[in-house]
């Protein structure tokens, strides 16, 4: 096994689903800079999550509305610019 290829900044990390409204504390080295008072009082770095196993349709069997219409605007809004956007003329 190679020697040094793994980081060095495990951490305990709180990754927080929005979606879902729940939260769990594990390992990481995740950069972040917000954190977050955890059940136990200490204060640890928080991540935040769109989608986790709490929230995603394959481990729920529900299907879920998630938000996205942001992250599409803006993708329009970036591909419009770009030399392969279709333009009103075609």
């Amino acid at each position: 096994m190679k020697s040094d290829i793994h980081p060095k900044n495990y951490r305990l990390v709180v990754f927080k689903d929005f979606s879902a409204n729940t939260a769990f504390l594990s390992r990481s080295c995740a950069e972040t800079k917000e954190t977050i008072v955890w059940e136990d009082g200490k204060e640890y770095p928080l991540v935040k999550l769109e989608i986790s196993s709490d929230s995603h349709p394959f481990f729920t069997g529900k299907m879920k509305f998630v938000d996205s219409a942001g992250r599409i605007d803006k993708f329009n809004k970036r591909f419009s610019k770009t030399k392969f956007a279709k333009t009103d003329t075609e």
